[in-house]
C-alpha cells in the first residue's frame, strides 16, 4: 500500500515538473529577423569565457550572458568550453588524490 501511494506521489510530481517545464518554455522568446553574419565558436568561446562578468554587468543592465540568434551548434560548442576554461576545465583533477 505505501509504495502505491509513492508511486502515485511520484506520477503526480513528474507531471507537474512536465506542465509547469510547458508553460515556463512557451514564454521563450528570440528575435526572427534575419541576421547575416550571426555569432559563431569564436565568439561562443569569447562569450563563455567572460560570462561571470557578463553576468555581472546583467544584474545591474539590460545586457544578455548568451548571444541570440547564433550560428546554433558551434556557438554552444565555443560557449561551453569558454566557460569551462574560465572555471576550471573538466573536473579532470577532481578524482585526484595528493
Amino acid at each position: 500500500m505505501k509504495s502505491k501511494n509513492l508511486l502515485k506521489r511520484n506520477l503526480l510530481l513528474i507531471l507537474v515538473l512536465t506542465v509547469a517545464s510547458i508553460l515556463f518554455t512557451a514564454c521563450a522568446t528570440h528575435s526572427t529577423q534575419p541576421i547575416d553574419d550571426p555569432p559563431g565558436f569564436w565568439s561562443g568561446l569569447l562569450h563563455g569565457f567572460i560570462m561571470m562578468f557578463s553576468f555581472i554587468g546583467s544584474l545591474f543592465t539590460d545586457f544578455k550572458i548568451y548571444s541570440i540568434p547564433n550560428a546554433g551548434g558551434w556557438y554552444d560548442f565555443g560557449f561551453l568550453l569558454g566557460a569551462s576554461i574560465f572555471f576550471g576545465g573538466g573536473g579532470s583533477r577532481a578524482g585526484c588524490r595528493w
